[in-house]
C-alpha cells in the first residue's frame, strides 16, 4: 500500500511539474525581446482590429458613351498643401508625395513627363528616382588656400520641398442622368527650383504626372486623418472624389491654351478669375433648366 501510495505521489508530481514548464514555456514566448516584433494581437494601438480601409474596393466609373456628353470643359487646379484645409498632404508618417513616389518607382502606377500633360510619354521607375535623386555639381572655397573646388553632390527631392500639386479635371453635363459631374485625369506634384548659391527662386513645374483613374486603387489603401470620426478614417481616393482639399483654378481650356497668368491675371485679380470660373462651372447646370 505505502508503494502504491509513493507512485500516486511520484505521478502527480511529474504532472504538476510538466503543467509548470508548459506555462513557463508560454510566458517565455511571450515576452518581447529587443530584436523580436511585437505582436499586433498582444499590442493593437486601438479598441478593435480594423480591416475596412484595406477591404474597401473602388467603384468602376460610369460607362460613357460619346452621345452622353454633349458638354465638357477641362480645368487644370492648384493645390497648396499650405493651407490649413489641406494639411493631410503633409502627413510626417506618410506623406501624400512619398505614396506616389515609391508607387511610381515601383512600378504599381504609370507617371509621365512633367511636361507631358495629355499622357502620352510614360517614364519608368530609373526615370523617376533620377528625377527624385539627381546629381549636382557645387563650387566650394579651400578656408586655407581660398581656391575654389567642384564637388558633386546629391539633389534629393522629398515630402517637405512640395508645396503644391497641380490638378487636371473636366468637367462634363452627363446627358443621360441630366446633371454635370467632375472626373479628375492626373495630379502633379510640383517642384520649386531655387539658385544653389543665390537661392533666388527660378523655376516652378511638375515632376511627373499621375494618371489618377489607374492610381484610384492604390490611393484606396492609404488612410487619411479624419478630424471629425478618428473611427472612421478616410482614404486618398475619399479625400479626391468627395473634393476635401482646398484649390484654385488655374487654367481652363482655351485659344491660346495659356493658364491665368500668362492671359494678364495676377494677385488678387487672379483669385478673382479663378472664383468666376468656378461659379460658371457651378451654375451652368442650374441655368440649363427653366422655372
Amino acid at each position: 500500500m505505502k508503494v502504491f501510495q509513493y507512485l500516486s505521489l511520484l505521478l502527480i508530481a511529474c504532472l504538476l511539474s510538466t503543467a509548470v514548464d508548459a506555462q513557463r514555456d508560454a510566458e517565455l514566448d511571450d515576452i518581447i525581446t529587443e530584436s523580436s516584433e511585437p505582436s499586433e494581437d498582444l499590442f493593437l494601438d486601438d479598441i478593435v482590429q480594423r480591416t475596412l480601409v484595406y477591404e474597401s474596393q473602388v467603384l468602376p466609373y460610369e460607362e460613357l458613351r460619346e452621345a452622353d456628353v454633349p458638354w465638357q470643359k477641362r480645368v487644370w487646379r492648384l493645390i497648396d498643401v499650405r493651407e490649413r484645409m489641406n494639411l493631410h498632404f503633409r502627413n510626417e508618417e506618410e506623406p501624400f508625395f512619398d505614396i506616389l513616389k515609391e508607387a511610381a518607382i515601383n512600378g504599381e502606377i504609370t507617371v509621365f513627363k512633367g511636361s507631358d500633360k495629355n499622357f502620352t510619354e510614360p517614364m519608368f521607375g530609373s526615370e523617376v528616382q533620377a528625377i527624385i535623386a539627381r546629381p549636382d555639381t557645387q563650387q566650394v572655397m579651400d578656408p586655407e588656400t581660398f581656391d575654389m573646388t567642384t564637388q558633386i553632390t546629391t539633389i534629393e527631392i522629398f515630402a517637405s520641398n512640395i508645396e503644391r500639386y497641380r490638378i487636371k479635371e473636366v468637367w462634363y453635363f452627363n446627358k443621360e442622368e441630366s446633371v454635370v459631374k467632375v472626373r479628375i485625369l492626373g495630379i502633379a506634384p510640383m517642384y520649386q527650383e531655387f539658385d544653389n548659391d543665390s537661392g533666388m527662386f527660378i523655376a516652378e513645374y511638375p515632376l511627373f504626372w499621375v494618371y489618377y483613374p489607374q492610381a484610384r486603387e492604390l490611393l484606396a489603401r492609404h488612410r487619411v486623418f479624419n478630424p471629425k470620426n478618428d473611427a472612421a478614417p478616410m482614404t486618398w481616393y475619399d479625400v479626391f472624389e468627395q473634393r476635401q482639399f482646398s484649390s484654385f483654378i488655374w487654367k481652363q481650356s482655351n485659344e491660346l491654351d495659356a493658364h491665368l497668368s500668362a492671359l494678364g491675371y495676377e494677385g488678387v485679380d487672379l483669385l478673382m478669375e479663378s472664383e468666376k470660373i468656378r461659379a460658371e462651372l457651378f451654375n451652368f447646370e442650374h441655368d440649363l433648366w427653366s422655372y
